[in-house]
């Protein structure tokens, strides 16, 4: 399906916001069963002549940025801003290697999850993984093709967003779910992962590498170092008009990253990567830096807490262009915790996702929230769309 085919027939509907276009129930698996699982990320370009076709997919999609256009003038007009900011953006990735470090990062995660993933199938039921990048190579086509030539009977989708979003997973569902309608993909049994935003493995991976961090700083400071949680931002009426609960996840994780530690460290929350002239989730990144700066905070790690893999957000953004500003401002010592990547905590996660939406872990897919009154990190105008799922 091409971006402007799929622009054609996209229509907003709240299964944008709940996920709901596949179930959450556990799939049962049998002997003759094979298990794809599908791991939905962003992608990125693999040289800098594919950045102008990524940009242009990023833009027209209508799950992502919303433009109140027709498809006949969306579509040329995406393809000239995409032309527009191909240079500039060739430029950043020139800047951290030519190319987007989250494919590799993917294609490890998915090495790593299968290898998990085969030690714990019944006998008699293979699993494979396939990434389907939602704006470049391989996409969810590539993925779909797959899929059929390897004779998948029942599949997962798990997105390699641990806060769900509108605009991230539920982008990637809307767009799997099309193709379905199409015939593109196989309609055949799955299940879908909403969110993991406070699982206790994917906890644990955050606060091992805030803890790789902390070695990067003189031993007297470390224990008044500031945490800065660093999300990528939302259009504020994402979560105002449309009740998107991405904020409120987002806030989670980051209050239960901080309790798993048992300190009384300093931290909040902000939001990074705003585009165009809409009111976007607040404080930005960039505010957030210089308003500690001025109260004398001079030592902070940024802990970028929606990414589970190093990218040109992180790397370019985050570790180059803010830490500019940062320093600029006054803070001292300026680190960007590495990110998840492929580490054994976070694949711990991933495979115990997967293994309760097949049924095959001791404890079941989460039927309850923590109560909202548990969660005391909030932004500043929260209206408590959602609440995490309670993984223990």
């Amino acid at each position: 399906m091409t971006p402007r085919e799929f622009l054609k027939r996209y229509t907003f509907d709240h299964r944008m916001v709940d996920g709901g276009y596949y179930s959450r129930e556990p799939l049962a698996v049998e002997h003759g069963d094979h298990v794809g699982v599908v791991l939905f990320n962003l992608g990125g370009p693999r040289k800098p002549e594919e950045v102008e076709s990524f940009l242009y997919n990023l833009f027209v999609d209508p799950a992502i940025i919303d433009i109140p256009l027709p498809a006949a003038l969306r579509d040329p007009l995406c393809r000239y801003i995409a032309r527009k900011r191909s240079k500039t953006v060739r430029e950043e990735y020139a800047l951290i290697g030519g190319a987007s470090p989250l494919n590799e990062h993917t294609e490890g995660q998915a090495k790593a999850l299968h290898a998990l993933l085969e030690a714990r199938m019944p006998i008699g039921v293979p699993v494979t993984v396939y990434p389907a990048m939602r704006y470049a190579w391989p996409s969810s086509e590539d993925c779909a093709a797959s899929m059929r030539a390897d004779g998948v009977t029942k599949v997962v989708l798990l997105p390699l967003y641990p806060q769900y979003s509108k605009t991230t997973t539920g982008a990637s569902l809307v767009y799997w779910k099309a193709l379905e309608e199409e015939g593109t993909l196989d309609a055949i049994p799955t299940t879908s992962v909403f969110e993991y935003a406070a699982h206790p493995s994917l906890v644990a991976a955050f606060n091992a590498r805030i803890d790789e961090a902390l070695e990067r700083f003189p031993a007297d400071v470390r224990d008044s170092v500031y945490l800065l949680f660093s999300a990528h931002g939302t259009p504020l009426y994402e979560m105002t008009k449309r009740g998107d609960p991405y904020c409120c996840l987002v806030h989670s994780t980051a209050q239960h990253i901080v309790e798993a530690r048992g300190e009384s460290r300093p931290y909040q929350v902000a939001f990074q990567s705003k585009v165009g002239p809409a009111e976007w989730l607040t404080p930005s990144t960039p505010h957030a830096l210089e308003a500690l700066a001025k109260d004398g905070v001079e030592n902070v790690i940024v802990v970028p807490v929606a990414f589970v893999s190093d990218h040109v957000e992180t790397v370019f953004e985050l570790d180059m262009e803010v830490r500019e500003e940062a320093e600029a401002a006054g803070i001292k010592q300026f680190e960007v915790m590495t990110g998840l990547n492929a580490h054994p905590s976070f694949i711990e996660a991933l495979a115990d996702v997967v293994c309760r939406q097949l049924g095959l872990a001791s404890s079941t897919t989460p039927a309850r929230t923590y109560p909202a009154t548990e969660r005391k990190l909030t932004c500043h105008q929260c209206l408590r769309n959602g609440e995490a799922l309670c993984w223990d």
